[in-house]
């Protein structure tokens, strides 16, 4: 029996794919949770076989930083990484975390009770046009750090509250956000915002 950790903000989302999960006869979802910090407590705690992770999880978890947790703290749970929007950095980042596995949130309910299973013996399973997307699609142009910084602006944080989070001099948080905006032929730092979470890079 493949016993799984389903982790989805979304209840009747999470529902659905639980009720589809419990129907295979070789899987039992073991537990259900809504964020990426419970999604790690209860992996460390039920040790499941597979965690099923939404990539986008309110808290300060979300799909990436638990895969990256439970990587580290459960190595033996295989992680697989659903998502609305296939992007080609978001696979790259799922892949670096540890994830073995990325699917799309409408795949068809074999496809994922499938990907379940091949995770959950070592394989690696990724949707074939994500992994075409990923051949061709164009590299992420930011450095962890612009990336960081101009996550932070996104969420509304102004120049003086990057600089104390991050332990930089306004200047130097200055100079990165007019360099992202350089390197992503932006407008301004609200479209450099845009441009970048829309291909996947914070």
């Amino acid at each position: 029996m493949i016993r799984v950790l389903l982790a989805e903000d979304m209840h009747l989302i999470r529902g659905a794919l639980a009720a589809l999960i419990d129907l295979e006869d070789d899987m039992l979802v073991v537990s259900q949770v809504s964020t990426g910090d419970d999604a790690v407590t209860r992996g460390v705690e039920l040790r499941p076989d597979v965690v099923v992770l939404d990539i986008q999880m309110p808290g300060r978890l979300d799909g990436l930083g638990a895969a990256q947790e439970l990587r580290e703290r459960a190595p033996e749970c295989a992680l697989l990484m659903l998502t609305s929007a296939g992007r080609a950095e978001t696979l790259r980042r799922s892949l670096a975390a540890g994830a073995r596995g990325f699917m799309l949130k409408d795949a068809p309910p074999a496809r994922l009770a499938e990907a379940i299973r091949r995770v959950a013996t070592g394989e690696t399973v990724i949707d074939p046009g994500l992994a075409a997307a990923v051949i061709t699609g164009p590299p992420n142009p930011l450095s962890p750090r612009e990336a960081e910084v101009l996550r932070k602006a996104g969420e509304g944080a102004d120049l003086a509250e990057i600089a104390n989070e991050l332990f930089l001099s306004k200047g130097t948080v200055r100079n990165y956000l007019g360099a992202i905006v350089t390197k992503l032929d932006a407008r301004n730092r609200l479209d450099a915002v845009r441009i970048a979470a829309e291909n996947g890079w914070i």
